[in-house]
């Protein structure tokens, strides 16, 4: 899946590590949203349906999960 960032609209990334899904050292999915809830929805929603995850392997996800805003000059 693939977000575009938005024009003039506040920004907020959800950093999700899945190394504990994949095995892979130190990787982590990225998800967008306009509020920092909607940045949390989008990554809950990744994990399940991209990655299989059930309710539980979600919440221990996101409990890892760090949700920040877009610094300005990342917007285009």
């Amino acid at each position: 899946m693939v977000q575009q960032i938005r024009h003039n609209e506040p920004q907020y990334i959800c950093i999700i590590p899945v190394d504990r899904i994949t095995g892979n050292q130190d990787e982590e999915i990225i998800t967008f949203g306009v509020s920092a809830n909607e940045a949390k929805n989008q990554g809950e929603q990744l994990l399940t349906s991209t990655y299989g995850c059930n309710q539980s392997q979600v919440l221990e996800l996101m409990q890892q999960a760090r949700i920040e805003p877009i610094s300005q000059w990342c917007v285009p």
